[in-house]
Order: structure tokens, then C-alpha cells, then sequence
């Protein structure tokens, strides 16, 4: 039985696990998510009652969480990019950076974008701010981070990268990264969306620029 992910283009958790399909030439049915009575988001909220995506089905499995698809993408599917290194202390540092990039930079763009998406009555100006600065200190640990970096971690792509590529992508569009302030996270965000397997991502999300509550800039 083939691959199935049920995902949606413009999501940044989906086009995580997009990236490491592409990457590795995988096929997989895509289960596009549309109307909530549309076959996808049916079948998604049979497979997992939290309704949170992307969702991957192999075979009689479903697997739920970005991360964890890409590493089960990785021990079942292996392909010529493996995603954690086999030295376990080294997978450790690709988990962290990959946990980083989900819970530091993803978790407060989103705050954000969500906020926006309120009626103006139910926002909440105290956590917009706070999840605003904390985007501020992530990107500057990520600038001491990235010394001598290409990748995340090592010389070659992994984990850390899938989860950095759309992550800096919609936090840029959401705390504008400053490239005086922040040049090598700058110079990282555009080598990643020149990485093959994003940049088709990207293209793929580009219908539905205008779901984006902040205004999607034209620079990308």
C-alpha cells in the first residue's frame, strides 16, 4: 500500500515533512485538506481525533507529528539524505535544534498569526508582545548558533533542517529578521529556501498566500 499524507500546502508542519518526501524522491498520495466535509478531513478526523496535521498513512499506520514522520519516513523509507545521524550523541543535536526551531520559533510565529486571526475584541496585545520578543531571542541564539554553519548540524541536511526551513520562513513574514542585526540566520533562511525540496514547498503554497492574517510580503 502506498504512502498517503493528508497535509495542506501553506502549513509549516506539513511542508516539514514535504521537504524530507521530496528530498528523498518518496511517492505518496496527497491527501490535499479542503472543506471540513472533504474526504481528506474526513478521513483525518477518523485517523486522529485531535484533528492536528499533517497525518501520514502506511499501510494500517497512521503517524501523527511532523518529527516523528520524518524519522519514520527515515527508518522505513531510507533514501539518499538521512534525516538523524547514526551516531546517537549527534542525532541528540539534531533533535534539539529540530525541538528549537518548533518550540522557539514556530510555537510564538504562531502565536502570532493566530492572535490576528481573533476578532479584535478577544486579542491578547500582552502575549502578541511576548511571543514578539521571544522570536527577538531566538533569532539570537540562532545568529551565535550559525558560526561556521551551512546545516543545522554537520555538513549535510537533516532533521534540524526540515523543521528550520519553514519555520524562519513564516517567522521572517511574521518578526521581520534584521539582516544587520541578524545576518547569518539572514544568509541561512535563503540558502534553505533555495534548497530544492522547500523551494517546490514553497511554490505549491503560493495559492494560498492570502490565508496569511499578517499580509504575505511580496520578497518571497
Amino acid at each position: 500500500m502506498a504512502l498517503s499524507l493528508i497535509a495542506h500546502p501553506f502549513s509549516s508542519y506539513c511542508q516539514k515533512v514535504l521537504i524530507a518526501l521530496y528530498e528523498n524522491g518518496i511517492a505518496f498520495d496527497y491527501q490535499q485538506l479542503g472543506a471540513p466535509d472533504s474526504p481528506a478531513n474526513v478521513e483525518l478526523a477518523q485517523r486522529w481525533p485531535l484533528k492536528r496535521f499533517p497525518l501520514l498513512v502506511d499501510g494500517d499506520q497512521s503517524v501523527i507529528e511532523a518529527s516523528l514522520i520524518i524519522e519514520h519516513l527515515d527508518v522505513h523509507y531510507p533514501g539518499r539524505t538521512r534525516w538523524l545521524p547514526a551516531d546517537p550523541a549527534a542525532a541528540l543535536q539534531v533533535r534539539f535544534v529540530d525541538r528549537f526551531f518548533d518550540n522557539y520559533v514556530q510555537t510564538h510565529q504562531q502565536k502570532v498569526v493566530f492572535d490576528a486571526l481573533r476578532p479584535a475584541e478577544q486579542r491578547d496585545a500582552r502575549g502578541v508582545a511576548d511571543a514578539l520578543a521571544a522570536l527577538e531571542a531566538a533569532y539570537d541564539w540562532l545568529e551565535h548558533y550559525l558560526e561556521g554553519r551551512t546545516w543545522a548540524v554537520g555538513d549535510a541536511p537533516s532533521l534540524a533542517d526540515c523543521s528550520a526551513a519553514p519555520a524562519l520562513f513564516y517567522a521572517d513574514w511574521t518578526q521581520r529578521i534584521d539582516g544587520h542585526r541578524h545576518p547569518k540566520v539572514t544568509a541561512y533562511r535563503e540558502r534553505l529556501k533555495a534548497w530544492a525540496p522547500f523551494a517546490r514547498a514553497v511554490d505549491e503554497a503560493r495559492p494560498f498566500r492570502s490565508y496569511f492574517p499578517l499580509g504575505a510580503p511580496d520578497r518571497d
